[in-house]
């Protein structure tokens, strides 16, 4: 079992809150993890305390003419989950792991609730010597993760984290609860690996693959000034495509102190991750960067050391720190990374708060047709960039969102890029849900939406 969840306020046990009830603007205001709070407002918020509360408040809202909006509990930066004269369905309670341990004829899976977290899943599975790529951050849900495709650790080796989804168990819009898997209800279950926050249905449980755990998991870094840019790019892109697949390599773009002569600052950090079976071929693998050519420019150098999946979270919600207030937008490319990060650098160094960041993951997912297979999420570019306000002043708010979206135009001056629908920013053009997705997939999306939810009882994608 994942570990318990506390005891809810009395707002929950699967109760009706509407809108005017006390209790409200708490259930609605722990609806986002972004401090950020959508000016956005459900007509009533039901926390789900099983899966009998989810059938029963999708057939509420049926009845009273509402439609329905769904929160498992992670990150979603544009606030999806608050719609105005909605019914909003708190999954958060619903954060089960089960594991049905392995046999002679069968792996391991575990089965597993909307609202468990990746660091609760990684407490669960540690132990057992099994693995899962859980999201990067330790607090995000696995239901919205998943739904959306899922860049979790390790994703270059092990494929996108909705490649290991085997079955769902989900709530339709007419209130029955179907099993769905490449077998049973085939078309569904697709829609369910990728389609995110558009998914036609409420999923009150995942099954899952498993993978052994890494025996050795080891983590180097190194930090250049604005200067080496280009020459950081240019040989970390083509290091990092000739690497084993186990090794996870991303550029960090943040803001630094000002240059002597006054002008913006920027760090870029590559850091390298392997997840090994040894520690002699994690250390091999990650020897190219303790011989970086240039490696004596770099301001700071963290040489080759042991890690494990919840150290790494620790050193992601650090990046990613609660009670502050997040913009967010992603970007896939078919430029070189060298290109993308040199586009943008000037503004990255111009962001209004030091704590934003520019994440680019090189190779962030496998393009192993085997791990693509039968979903609705694809990359869609051969690079890839996520940009990350965060501040916490409230008169902040509307310079850190306009820097996101400079960096958007400085990356994508034609404005007509992809995108990756788990954090784009969907407010801001119509068209980001569309362009998240290859064509013919988006219209298959709209077929699966017209065959399951035809009186569009469920909030599809967020629009500006």
């Amino acid at each position: 079992m994942c570990p318990p969840v506390p005891e809810p306020g009395p707002e929950a046990a699967g109760t009706l809150i509407r809108r005017g009830d006390a209790g409200y603007e708490t259930a609605r205001s722990r609806a986002v993890w972004n401090a950020l709070l959508p000016e956005r407002f459900p007509e009533a918020v039901v926390r789900a305390t099983s899966k009998a509360d989810v059938a029963h408040a999708v057939r509420y809202a049926r009845a009273h003419g509402l439609r329905v909006a769904l929160r498992s509990g992670g990150h979603n930066w544009s606030g999806s989950p608050l719609r105005d004269g909605s019914l909003l369905l708190d999954l958060s309670g619903l954060r089960e792991c089960r594991l049905t341990p392995a046999t002679d004829t069968a792996p391991a899976t575990v089965t597993v609730e909307p609202a468990a977290t990746g660091q609760e899943l990684v407490a669960f599975l540690t132990p057992q010597d099994l693995a899962f790529p859980v999201g990067h951050c330790p607090s995000v849900a696995v239901g919205g993760f998943l739904l959306s495709g899922g860049l979790g650790w390790n994703s270059r080796a092990w494929g996108a984290s909705c490649a290991d989804v085997l079955e769902i168990r989900a709530v339709t819009a007419d209130g029955r609860t179907v099993t769905c898997s490449e077998r049973e209800h085939p078309e569904l279950f697709w829609a369910a690996r990728g389609a995110g926050p558009g998914f036609c249905a409420v999923v009150t449980r995942f099954r899952l693959a498993l993978h052994p755990h890494p025996a050795s998991i080891m983590a180097t870094s190194l930090t250049f000034p604005m200067a080496e840019l280009a020459r950081v790019t240019e040989w970390t892109e083509r290091t990092a495509r000739g690497l084993p697949p186990y090794v996870e390599v991303a550029f960090v773009l943040q803001p630094a102190e000002p240059a002597a002569d006054g002008a913006p600052g920027l760090r870029i950090t590559v850091g390298a991750t392997a997840f090994a079976t040894t520690r002699r071929d994690a250390l091999q693998a990650l020897q190219p960067f303790a011989d970086c050519p240039f490696g004596e420019v770099a301001v700071t150098r963290q040489p080759p050391a042991p890690t494990s999946f919840a150290a790494l979270h620790e050193g992601a919600a650090v990046l990613w720190p609660p009670l502050h207030r997040y913009a967010a937008d992603t970007l896939w490319s078919p430029e070189s990374y060298a290109t993308q990060l040199g586009r943008i650098a000037d503004v990255v160094a111009r962001a209004p708060s030091g704590k934003s960041l520019v994440l680019s993951p090189v190779q962030p997912v496998s393009t192993d047709p085997a791990l693509l297979r039968n979903m609705a999420f694809a990359p869609l570019g051969e690079s890839y960039l996520v940009c990350y306000g965060v501040w916490e002043d409230p008169e902040a708010d509307d310079a850190n969102a306009r820097w996101v979206r400079d960096v958007m135009a400085a990356a994508d001056p034609q404005g007509d890029g992809a995108h990756y629908i788990a954090e784009a920013d969907l407010e801001v053009d119509a068209a980001r849900p569309r362009r998240s997705y290859t064509p013919a997939t988006w219209d298959r999306l709209q077929e699966v939406k017209a065959q399951w939810d035809p009186d569009n009882v469920f909030h599809s994608y967020l629009a500006p």
